[in-house]
């Protein structure tokens, strides 16, 4: 039988694993590890990158400074959070404020730390993304349209770290060679920032009752809700052109399946957004959204799918000389 002390810490773990959304992180870990295998590095071993020292602790200090966004943003949020989410506010609470901004000052101060033994660069870059996130839950947050585009901006932010990482440091002749992955990238940012930022008006429908009484200023609250549905459809709109240009301009392999669903499900998407009023309602289609974006991070093996091949085979004639 666990003690009392026991059952109190254990609940205190789940509290913090709650508020830093622990189970979003190893999914944004994921889709950085394999953008550097299938898109960015597709011509390297598999293995190579993953042993990649350097890549590591970029990926590492990436969860690091996600981790710690999210506890900021809930230091920010705790008022709304209690009308919105009340069952995972009260489980939010049970670590203490103070403990929350120690856990914060100290992921960052680990995540910059780290990114120094990469380059004083890649500490400047998780220093300026630190900054930004504060800066996003402290003042932007509340904003109407700024809050929803520096939501979505901050979320692929990461991204560009891993990409600096790759090509900063090449030279100029080389970096025309990658243009295809370059545009591949370029698009996929765009068609994930788009989602996220319909992922974020849902989010303000959802969340009407706390951000009324928490003074923030979102686009249902000032402008109804009949033209955050109409922004989320001109956006799914605008989903045509990247997906467009992934599936016939440049070369994304087997994932054009995906893309192809994509637009199968955002339509649907569109129909039952028109016909949604209750906050289960738009807590299913979030739920819907979240779910074309944890699958688009698996997806992405389609687009090289013999980097696994190659990678198989080097593993079955590593089996048979031993």
């Amino acid at each position: 039988m666990l003690s009392r002390k026991n059952k109190l810490f254990i609940s205190k773990v789940f509290s913090l694993f709650s508020v830093v959304r622990g189970y979003n992180i190893p999914i944004i870990a994921l889709a950085q590890y394999l953008s550097a295998i299938f898109i960015l590095s597709p011509e390297k071993r598999a293995l190579t990158i993953l042993l990649d020292g350097n890549l590591f602790l970029l990926v590492f200090s990436s969860t690091l400074t996600i981790a710690s966004g999210y506890i900021i943003n809930s230091f920010y949020d705790s008022k709304k959070d209690l009308i919105n989410r009340p069952n995972k506010s009260l489980l939010d609470r049970l670590v203490s404020q103070k403990t929350k901004l120690n856990v914060y000052f100290g992921l960052n101060f680990l995540a910059t730390s780290l990114a120094l033994f990469i380059s004083f660069r890649a500490a400047l870059f998780f220093a300026s993304y630190i900054f930004l996130i504060w800066f996003y839950s402290h003042k932007l947050k509340k904003k109407i349209f700024i809050g929803n585009l520096m939501a979505a901006f901050l979320a692929v932010f990461p991204f560009f770290g891993i990409l600096l990482y790759f090509y900063s440091n090449l030279p100029f002749e080389e970096i025309e060679n990658h243009t295809n992955d370059l545009a591949v990238i370029f698009n996929h940012a765009i068609f994930l920032f788009i989602l996220l930022l319909i992922k974020e008006l849902i989010k303000d429908l959802e969340n009407i009752k706390g951000d009324l009484a928490s003074g923030y200023h979102t686009i249902p609250i000032e402008f109804g809700e009949q033209w955050s549905k109409k922004a989320c459809v001109f956006l799914i709109i605008s989903c045509l052109f990247p997906v467009y240009f992934l599936i016939n301009i440049y070369d994304v392999g087997y994932m054009d399946f995906y893309f192809y669903s994509c637009l199968i499900v955002l339509i649907i998407f569109a129909i039952k957004l028109q016909f949604s009023f209750t906050k289960e309602a738009f807590l299913q289609l979030h739920s819907v959204l979240k779910l074309l974006i944890v699958a688009g991070v698996f997806c992405i093996v389609l687009i090289n799918p013999s980097v696994l091949w190659h990678g198989k085979r080097l593993l079955l004639a590593h089996c048979i000389l031993f």
